[in-house]
């Protein structure tokens, strides 16, 4: 048996102000598999994913690709491991999509010639390449995402963690950006309030709640157990950021 791409085990974290976020968390992701985390908000799914890479630590163990993520593996992690945030306008900044894409391996030691490469072969796996001359501002959100996404590609991850990824998408950019994501090889994890959308991807989900995985297994299976099919106009508010 191959160690899991992920294992975390007894993972627990406090903010600043008291708010006990996480409470023992153990979790293991395997290659190929797409994991949906599923919960209501404040439960601890987007906590516990900043603690993936780095961006915050906590009290317990986490593993990356057989690295402990802490100070001397943070930059060997983050290149095995690619977040893609809830906003994807957040992750674009540079004045062009090409030279958003190609930030990444520049940053990383990348040849400028190897990162253009690599952005061009990014944003051609996203179907974005007739965009590389664009300013990242005139794109539509569901171009905004895949351009965000190929910056991650671009840094040939092994691992995908999304937050949210359908938000701000209409229905058409949702079945989009499943075809797409379900054609990468990496594997995911899916922060997610979507049902519909975690089901057509995920080979498995977790239920957070108050800071504790309280179950895991199928998403349709935990979305009835926890009654988590969110009425249609719901699900739209969420996605539109409501």
């Amino acid at each position: 048996m191959t160690a899991p791409l992920i294992e975390v085990r007894g993972l627990r974290f406090r903010y600043e102000d008291g708010a006990e976020a996480l409470r023992g968390v153990d979790f293991h992701l395997e290659a190929g598999e797409t994991v949906a985390l599923l919960g209501p908000n404040g439960s601890g799914k987007t906590t516990f994913v900043l603690h993936l890479n780095g961006l915050l630590s906590g009290e317990g163990s986490v593993t990356v690709c057989g690295l402990p993520v802490e100070g001397r593996n943070l930059a060997a992690v983050r290149r095995k491991i690619g977040l893609v945030f809830q906003d994807a306008e957040s992750q674009l900044f540079m004045p062009t999509v090409l030279e958003d894409v190609a930030f990444g391996p520049l940053n990383a030691g990348a040849s400028p010639e190897e990162a253009a490469r690599r952005a061009h072969a990014a944003l051609d796996t996203v179907g974005m390449a007739a965009a590389a001359g664009k300013a990242p501002y005139h794109l539509s959100a569901g171009e905004k995402k895949r351009v965000a996404i190929a910056g991650i590609l671009a840094m040939d991850p092994e691992i995908l963690v999304l937050d949210e990824p359908t938000t701000f998408l209409d229905p058409p950019g949702q079945r989009a950006l499943a075809g797409l994501l379900e054609g990468l090889p990496q594997a995911k994890i899916l922060v997610t309030h979507d049902v519909p959308f975690a089901r057509a991807l995920a080979t498995r989900a977790v239920f957070f709640e108050q800071g504790r995985i309280a179950a895991e297994g199928g998403v349709a299976e935990l979305a009835r157990r926890f009654q988590w099919e969110l009425p249609v106009k719901e699900q739209a508010e969420r996605r539109c950021g409501g």
